[in-house]
């Protein structure tokens, strides 16, 4: 028996593809990020080089990180180092070495986070990021901010300025083997995660934790599912759905909906709704099955061609078809008010999905924005 390891809300599932073992979870380069930074500022504000720290998760998670090494700069700035441990998750950035360099500033409360060598610059729109400031999310940064804190809070009778610098060093030279190019991220990687631990699965382990979760849902009395593409969705669809939708009956898919549809139609579940993101929405809307980054990249003709469709004037089609990302078009869509779009754009994937489903299964699609507001749906 296979165990897929419980981590972070995900449950463990025993999978009969040969001998036990246990995939091993990782860390983000955010967590490496927020780590490197407790480190440093614990050792410049107190003089002690901690070994391991303890960094606070979305979701009030904690997980402890061992710290490579720190060194003082100078009697104001200090650099810790933290090696990328992403588990049994085949990544790129796995063994990277992350720094954060802590320095005190002479302002007494201005914190300032940037990136520095082998952390990308972002160049292009349509990534959710400001262009010309460094590739660090969202996430990564509360998670930052949060590390400081908690080291703030035990010197009250002081008040520092702060400046944080992310860096990679080898960062330039694994970004080539990325998409960051591609999107216009140059310089290095970007700083990533959203839940600070990479959950690793291989295609036949997280297949069948799919299909065990929806045989889970109907022994309980389920005849509707919410597929979701990650944990982001799921959050939000339980924001929309409150307690009608029971627990269990929420499933993640991740980039597996081809096949998450097919075992919904074999098992003989009523109703599935599929809820997610323009990026994901729109590889399904191009007939895409398996939507992992590096299996498939958005066609910006075949969204220009659909925003033709819905009256959209040469000008916008043509923007469309130079967009960076999937996002930026979103971007363009919002800004000319073209919102019947969105609704084409959920049709296109029911029809994709619906030839997988020769039953009695009702599909309903539901797409979101990134602040969680439902932007299109099919069938209305």
């Amino acid at each position: 028996m296979f165990v897929y390891q419980s981590v972070d809300g995900i449950k463990e599932t025993d999978l009969p593809v040969g001998r036990k073992r246990s995939l091993r979870t990782g860390y983000t380069t955010g967590t490496c990020a927020a780590a490197a930074t407790k480190a440093a500022l614990s050792a410049l504000v107190s003089g002690n080089k901690l070994p391991k720290v303890n960094v606070s998760l979305p979701k009030d998670k904690h997980i402890v990180i061992d710290i490579a090494w720190i060194k003082f700069v100078d009697e104001r700035s200090v650099t810790a180092s933290v090696i990328k441990d992403g588990g049994d998750d085949p990544d790129v950035t796995n063994g990277a070495e992350i720094w954060s360099t802590v320095s005190l500033l002479e302002s007494s409360n201005k914190i300032m986070i940037d990136g520095g060598i082998g952390v990308g610059r972002v160049t292009k729109p349509g990534l959710g990021l400001e262009i010309g400031k460094a590739a660090i999310n969202p996430t990564p940064l509360k998670m930052i901010n949060q590390a400081i804190g908690e080291i703030l809070e035990k010197q009250q009778k002081n008040r520092y300025g702060l400046s944080i610098l992310i860096s990679v060093p080898k960062g330039e030279e694994i970004a080539k083997r990325t998409d960051n190019p591609r999107l216009g991220i140059i310089g290095g990687i970007s700083i990533l995660g959203t839940t600070g631990i990479v959950i690793p699965y291989s295609t036949a382990s997280f297949a069948a934790s799919i299909r065990q979760s929806i045989d889970v849902s109907i022994a309980m009395g389920s005849d509707s599912v919410i597929l979701t593409t990650g944990g982001r969705s799921e959050d939000f669809a339980r924001s929309i759905f409150g307690n009608s939708i029971a627990d269990h009956a929420y499933i993640q898919i991740g980039d597996f909906i081809g096949f998450s549809i097919k075992q919904c139609a074999i098992k003989k579940i009523k109703k599935a709704y599929v809820i997610g993101f323009i990026g994901k929405l729109t590889k399904m809307a191009m007939g895409v099955k398996q939507t992992h980054v590096k299996g498939s990249n958005v066609d910006m003709n075949f969204l220009a061609t659909l925003a033709n469709r819905c009256g959209a004037n040469n000008e916008l089609v043509k923007k469309i078809k130079l967009a960076n990302t999937a996002r930026h078009v979103g971007e363009l869509i919002d800004q000319s008010g073209l919102s019947m779009f969105y609704d084409v754009l959920c049709e296109e994937v029911y029809n994709h999905l619906s030839k997988d489903s020769p039953s009695d299964l009702q599909i309903k699609i539901i797409l979101l924005d990134f602040t969680g507001k439902v932007i299109g749906n099919f069938p209305n």
